[in-house]
């Protein structure tokens, strides 16, 4: 089996790391700084669970898709990101040949409707979706660190497509330790993401706070509140689906056990901001927005907390 993972931060290394360990072979997207520092040191996965390393010698780096022999991969993770989608989904279809005639794109990243760029190249069989809530952090440009695990990996598709053909992949990650499975309600789970995301993630970076701190008083309450009301107006009215029948439901869980499981989280669009690089907001509450206007709902606070992390990036 060949995987190339495309997106070499916390992510994609902790995903290349599971499937080296299952006797994939695998190779890394990578550029500058950390393509150099995979090529000197291999690449590791610590914390939670096994631990594993790899040496350069057991892992390939490119750099260009020029480089990449025809034929070659089963599989392509995207764990870059959501702000190259449009770019590797060209690239990716120009140089295509570099794919086996069978092979399956999997998204493992923020937000909702990534599988977008990719169709409008690839057809809807090829390309499936994951919902990872699986910590990792990259404190080296080699190591991927397992900080945080709740519930397991799902994969699937958001055009209901079979995921079956997918097995050996969920089999190999769990094998790894990271337990991972097939669904096909991959959108419930996506939304699920989303709302705890939306909700937590760019208030958070607003008010440069960790996840626990936002519900310590009223005026971030009632903003939560607020932007998950809205989210489930936008899920009813676009005709998706989520776990919970209505948002009472899900406040409930949000702030008695979700937070309060990760109290002392800071998110990557927290980290994003510090960084002074552009935020994921616009596969968050930017598709929020979106499905929003399509369909006549309010999305108000959504909206002012979007363009607020986009007067923060517009200083980057």
């Amino acid at each position: 089996m060949n995987v190339l993972v495309i997106g070499s931060g916390a992510v994609g290394i902790g995903l290349a790391a599971s499937m080296l360990s299952q006797g994939a072979d695998v190779s890394l997207f990578a550029r500058g700084e950390t393509a150099k520092a995979i090529r000197e040191n291999g690449i590791e996965r610590t914390g939670l669970f096994a631990h594993y390393k790899f040496t350069s010698n057991e892992v390939k780096v490119y750099e260009s898709y020029d480089e990449i022999p025809k034929g070659t991969y089963d599989y392509v993770f995207i764990a870059s990101k959501t702000t190259g989608n449009d770019d590797i989904s060209k690239r990716l279809n120009a140089k295509r040949k570099i794919l086996k005639d069978d092979f399956k794109i999997i998204i493992f990243q923020n937000g909702f409707g990534n599988d977008k760029p990719y169709l409008r190249f690839f057809d809807k069989t090829q390309v499936f979706s994951a919902r990872l809530i699986t910590g990792f952090a990259r404190h080296e440009r080699y190591i991927s660190e397992v900080t945080v695990y709740t519930e397991p990996i799902l994969i699937g598709s958001l055009q209901k497509q079979d995921p079956s053909e997918l097995q050996p992949i969920a089999d190999m990650i769990t094998s790894s330790g990271i337990r991972c499975e097939l669904t096909d309600e991959v959108d419930k789970y996506l939304w699920a993401k989303m709302l705890y995301n939306c909700a937590l993630n760019p208030l958070g970076s607003i008010l440069d706070v960790n996840y626990g701190k936002l519900t310590e008083n009223r005026y971030s309450i009632e903003i939560m509140n607020s932007i998950i009301d809205e989210i489930f107006d936008v899920i009813k009215a676009s005709g998706y689906e989520t776990l919970w029948e209505n948002s009472e439901d899900y406040k409930e869980l949000f702030y008695s056990k979700l937070v309060p499981d990760t109290y002392s989280h800071f998110s990557s669009t927290h980290m994003d901001i510090k960084r002074k690089i552009k935020t994921e907001i616009d596969s968050l509450t930017g598709k929020v927005i979106e499905l929003g206007e399509l369909n006549n709902v309010d999305v108000s606070t959504n909206r002012l907390i979007y363009n607020l992390i986009k007067s923060i990036e517009s200083e980057f």
